[in-house]
């Protein structure tokens, strides 16, 4: 619960700002040599929206991502995703088709975030288990999000202090 209360907090600031464009993108992940599919949605700033496990990737499990995804965090202006024919199917169904976006590099921003999972995944030595990955996937989003600042915008000094205060934020929200 401690995890989910965190992600609600989060997620309720979140909900005014996160509706301008959306990166949508799935990553294979596999368990006991099967192979599942991790669905992320982020938004235009990187902040990871949703995250959502599925066997399959397909039409109807890109349908059951992107409604989850709008119920929580509200319809955003743009969709950008890769060109796998399953979104065009979901967002088709949604009436959303004209807001998709789709282009050779224009959802670089959610292949690169799938980076520090990828990296905490191989420290871990994989996952065992669906409803593992499902949990863990939601935490390191709601961790990475709070803590992952875009280092090169700010000085040292400045990334430090800003450090400490989501350090000094996440002991309160742990507190409470």
């Amino acid at each position: 619960m401690f995890a989910a209360e965190i992600r609600r907090k989060r997620a309720s600031r979140m909900r005014a700002y996160s509706n301008w464009q959306w990166h949508l993108d799935e990553v294979f992940v596999k368990i006991n040599g099967e192979t599942h599919y991790l669905w992320r949605a982020l938004d235009h700033e990187g902040e990871v929206l949703e995250s959502f496990v599925t066997k399959r990737r397909d039409r109807k499990a890109a349908l059951k991502f992107i409604k989850k995804s709008m119920k929580r965090c509200g319809r955003p202006q743009i969709i950008v995703t890769d060109r796998l024919r399953s979104y065009g199917a979901a967002m088709k169904v949604i009436g959303n088709a004209p807001k998709q976006e789709t282009g050779r590099w224009l959802n670089n921003r959610a292949e690169n975030s799938h980076l520090p999972f990828r990296r905490r995944e191989r420290a871990m030595l994989r996952f065992r288990r669906m409803r593992s990955l499902q949990k863990f996937a939601t935490v390191h989003s709601s961790v990475h999000n709070h803590f992952n600042q875009e280092r090169h915008l700010y000085s040292r000094n400045n990334f430090k202090l800003n450090r400490t205060a989501a350090l000094a934020e996440w002991r309160q929200l742990g507190a409470a």
